[in-house]
């Protein structure tokens, strides 16, 4: 992907989607029964993939919670429009309109399903518990979250726990021993063999598309 144009060096960018999607597969049960979901409209191609690959349908979350006070506090908020728009040369600009975060919508029916959140990686998961909660309000019945990297830093065991969240499944790129142990949600799909035969290939100056066998950017 277009990470790899920041190295001065050659980068492979290896995919865990096909391991995730084994374990769809083989670990949710009535998996057919599961809609993809993206979290975020940003996050859409990621989903679709999935979607494509498991012949499941596709739904997206669009928009966020409103601000807090702190938000409004601490300056995050958008500023409100600017009423004086003559700049000194007497020009007048468009008068530019705050932003306002629209409302959480889903798009796609997810009542009666299984949900599947896919995303790259899970550090802070504020936005994840926010859309199992909107997720299981349109009647999802299962929450899974789906993610490469499971960093889960600070008190992300304890707010998985506590959240909608059925089981939050990550790859072991990141040895995450401690957070399993807080949250028996969460759990590991092994990657080694992948990352061994890259290495193996590499060490051996042999070519590295088998890895990329059927593989897409946006897997």
């Amino acid at each position: 992907k277009e990470i790899q144009g920041f190295f001065s060096f050659p980068v492979d960018n290896l995919r865990a989607s096909p391991f995730l999607i084994q374990y769809i597969q083989e670990e949710i049960p009535l998996y057919r029964n599961a809609i993809i979901v993206a979290k975020s409209p940003a996050a859409a191609k990621r989903a679709q993939s999935y979607a494509e690959r498991l012949r499941l349908g596709l739904a997206v979350i669009h928009g966020e919670a409103q601000c807090s006070e702190s938000d409004m506090a601490d300056g995050r908020h958008s500023p409100p429009c600017v009423r004086n728009t003559t700049g000194h040369t007497g020009l007048e600009l468009p008068l530019m309109m705050a932003k306002e975060k629209p409302p959480i919508t889903v798009v796609g029916d997810v009542g009666e399903r299984i949900a599947i959140i896919v995303d790259d990686i899970i550090d802070d998961v504020g936005d994840f518990v926010a859309a199992a909660e909107i997720l299981k309000e349109r009647g999802a019945y299962k929450i899974y979250i789906m993610a490469t990297h499971g960093l889960l830093s600070a008190d992300a065991p304890r707010l998985i726990e506590e959240s909608a969240i059925d089981e939050v499944v990550v790859t072991n790129t990141v040895p995450h021993e401690v957070q399993k142990l807080q949250c028996p949600k969460i759990k590991t799909v092994d990657v080694s063999m992948i990352l061994a035969e890259a290495i193996r290939r590499i060490h051996n100056g042999e070519s590295m598309a088998y890895l990329f066998r059927n593989i897409t950017v946006d897997d």
